[in-house]
Parts: C-alpha cells; structure tokens; sequence
C-alpha cells in the first residue's frame, strides 16, 4: 500500500545472525540452552528466596524482583531470535515487533532502577545499620519496587510512541529482534526528533542511576574504610560484592550499546554485544548471587538437605 513515495509497512522481516544451516543449528542449540539456564536458575533463585524465612530482607526482595525481569526480558528475546534460526520465512508482524520493542524497554529500564534501588538498600544496611529496619520497611519496599516498574513504563511508551510514530521505507531488520537501532535505521522520516529523544531517555536513566550507584558505594566505602576490624570490612564489603559485579556487566554493555548517536552503530557487533545483555546476562545473574553470596548457598544447602531427608 503506498503514502507517497513511502510505503506502509505491516511487517517485519528479521535478518538473525547467518545463513550457513550448521552454525543456525549450533546457534539454536546454544541460545535454547542458555534461556532454559535463564528460566531454571532465576525461577530457582525466586523460589529459594520465598521457601526460606531467613531470606525474607528487602534485599533478597529485591533480587527476587531482579531475577523476574531476567527471565521476562530473556523471554521477551528468545522467540523472536530462535525463530531467525530455524524459520524459512523470518517475519515479525508490525504489532508484535511493537509490542517487543515495548516490553523489552520495560524490562531492561525496571532492570537500571533495580539496580539503583539495591545499593541504596545497600547504603542503608552499612551506614544506617540501626535505622534499618525502620527506613526499608516493606511496605517503602514495594513502593521503591512499584515506582522503579511506573519509570520503566513512562521510558518504554515515549520511545516507543517517537519511534512507531516514524515512517519506514525498508521492513528488513538487520537483528534477531526488534530493538530501537535496528528499526531506526529502516525509516524514511527524518529521525533527528526520535534520535533525540531516545539518547536523551537513554542518557537520563544510565546516568541519574548510575550516580545514585555511585554515591552509595561512596558512602558505603567510607563506612568501610572507618571500620577497624579487618573481619567487619570484609562481611561489609562482601555483602556488596555480587551486585557491584552485575552493575559493572550491565551498565558496561547498556552504555556502549545506547548512548550513541544512531549513525555510530555497526550492526554486526551490536548483535554479540545484544546477545551479552539478552542472554547472557540475565543466566549469570542468579549465578552470580548464588556463588557469591555465603546467606544463598546456605539457604540452598537447607533446602536441598531438607528436600533429600523428605524422600
């Protein structure tokens, strides 16, 4: 149907990785493989953190809330990037590629503020030790959690709103899901606006998160620091130890996929770097709190001690 010289697109065709039928296959298998990692440990993880009362601390609320967007946005992914693997015809329909884009927004920005809110959780339990209890009250717990989830949606409908606003003039993506640089690439309209405003909305969230990281551990370091006892700043610091280690992965591969101007990207390395923070990252995650956390791998051990003498 043509609008001009343009025309209206109904959908979209998804380029994936590769042609060659072998390295599809291995790829498959390796993807499948690292979602049903993706689902097993974070859903473990959940449900280790309900099934244990002494797990029961806004902390492991948080990583309970954390590990639900792992798995959402992996899910939100995965289909759309096997189906580039084993799909002769590799279409995604207009609404669906949408509703992708819009999710995926959702997902990873409630994943910044998570983020954010834990080491502001962090903050409080170091330097506020006594206080505690009285400021992460759970009922401020699902506030902190329910506005990081309400900023996650305003982000995800200005974007997607400036960016499905555009015309399109090409409905290949040269991705394995629908995703802003991508997209952006295929319009006729002048993206001067919706490149704004996406580096702007990108910006403002990396950023003003990454500051309230930043000053948290600030803080948490010189509590740290004031500490005389060798064993207190190593429970202290350990404590911090798994999430500093997620924030250095996620914000590392976040920032160097989207606060750049659109005319920068390479598609070819923005599909391993997308593979990282898609896949990869939400399986590492709950290993990551699992290994390094001394609280989890105990809770495990009860668990799987008290499943064992029940059979």
């Amino acid at each position: 149907m043509a609008e001009g010289n343009h025309t209206v697109v109904t959908k979209f065709i998804l380029l994936g990785f590769t042609d060659n039928l072998k390295l599809q296959v291995l790829l498959f298998t390796v993807f499948l493989l690292i979602y049903l990692l993706t689902v097993v440990g974070n859903l473990g993880l959940i449900v280790l953190i309900q099934i244990n009362s002494k797990l029961h601390t806004p902390m492991y609320f948080f990583i309970s809330n954390l590990s639900f967007l792992d798995v959402s946005y992996s899910t939100i992914i995965i289909p759309s990037t096997l189906m580039t693997l084993v799909a002769e015809t590799k279409v995604i329909s207009y609404t669906t590629c949408t509703a992708q884009l819009f999710l995926f927004c959702i997902a990873v920005t409630g994943e910044c503020y998570l983020l954010a809110v834990m080491a502001y959780d962090r903050f409080i339990a170091i330097c506020n030790p006594l206080l505690y209890p009285v400021i992460m009250s759970r009922r401020f717990c699902i506030l902190l959690v329910c506005m990081s989830y309400f900023m996650s949606c305003v982000n995800a409908t200005i974007q997607t709103l400036f960016i499905f606003h555009l015309s399109f003039c090409n409905s290949i993506i040269d991705h394995f899901f629908c995703d802003v640089p991508p997209i952006l690439k295929l319009s006729c309209s002048d993206t001067y606006i919706t490149d704004l405003v996406h580096f702007t909305c990108a910006t403002v969230l990396i950023i003003s998160t990454i500051l309230l990281i930043l000053i948290s551990y600030i803080c948490i370091g010189i509590t740290i620091y004031k500490l005389k006892s060798a064993k207190g700043r190593c429970k202290a610091f350990s404590t911090c130890a798994s999430h500093l280690t997620v924030v250095a992965i996620f914000y590392g591969t976040g920032s160097f996929m989207y606060l750049r101007p659109s005319s920068k990207y390479s598609m070819e390395y923005d599909k391993i770097i997308s593979v990282f923070y898609t896949l990869a990252i939400p399986m590492l995650n709950p290993v990551i709190y699992s290994l390094r956390n001394k609280e989890v791998k105990e809770a495990l051990r009860r668990t799987v001690t008290s499943l064992y003498c029940s059979l």
